[in-house]
């Protein structure tokens, strides 16, 4: 995909809202997180929902009864309609990589600067791999990039930090 595609604002996410009621609690860490995220997103994505048109889009994500719901609107609130995706294939990838962030926190605070970059290397490799279940579960659904799918999988997960 070329970055003129990536900029390209009818293929992007103008808006993201996240249902507070799926949420976990969140620490100021954790919400800190999130807003980083959410930021980052909004500031470059390319995000083509397939048989919808052009957009700018809007996306509000939830977590109904161990889905994840991808409820995509044009700007402006107009509804295209709902992706429900089951969270089980995202569980223990889900898991591993909160492991591995401990891990990461964890190391910084004692262990030397090669086992940190060790772990931070892992926890990003596990990241990946979350990131593209995503794209693979979502190919015939919504078209992403490559840092599109990795923003939207650190939200995903956002849903189970505690």
């Amino acid at each position: 995909m070329s970055d003129e595609q990536s900029n390209d604002v009818k293929f992007h996410i103008v808006k993201i809202d996240l249902d507070e009621r799926s949420l976990a609690p969140a620490t100021a860490d954790i919400e800190h997180e999130r807003k980083v995220a959410v930021y980052d997103l909004l500031e470059e994505n390319f995000f083509k929902p397939l048989g919808a048109g052009e957009g700018p889009f809007e996306l509000y994500l939830s977590n109904v009864e161990r889905r994840l719901v991808f409820d995509v609107r044009r700007a402006g609130g107009e509804a295209l309609g709902q992706m429900h995706l089951s969270m089980t294939p995202f569980r223990k990838i889900i898991k591993d990589y909160f492991m591995l962030c401990e891990s990461y926190y964890d190391a910084i605070r004692n262990a030397a600067p090669a086992q940190i970059e060790t772990i931070d290397m892992a926890r990003r490799a596990m990241h990946d791999e979350g990131s593209e279940i995503l794209r693979e579960r979502l190919k015939d659904k919504i078209e992403l990039d490559y840092n599109t799918a990795r923003r939207l999988f650190t939200l995903i997960c956002s849903f189970h930090m505690r």
